[in-house]
């Protein structure tokens, strides 16, 4: 069973990009590659964060809740 993996981007202009994927390798090549709409103007990109989940239910939670007001205060303060 592979992991699933959520990140977090910082980007070029200072915002940040959170993201989840079972093959981070292959999904940090595509944002690299400018394939990815968010952050292909955004370059270059370093990876501040990640956490590995079995769980795929608790993975895509994670990455939702960093992605509302509350978890990106939580993200700005604990993660990053």
């Amino acid at each position: 069973m592979l992991p699933y993996t959520v990140y977090i981007l910082k980007c070029s202009d200072n915002s940040f990009y959170t993201g989840f994927t079972t093959n981070l390798k292959k999904r940090l090549k595509a944002h690299n590659k400018c394939e990815v709409h968010y952050t292909k103007d955004k370059l270059p990109l370093e990876l501040v964060h990640l956490t590995l989940f079995m769980d795929k239910r608790k993975a895509y939670d994670f990455e939702r809740y960093l992605k509302s007001g509350s978890g990106i205060a939580f993200r700005n303060k604990r993660l990053i």
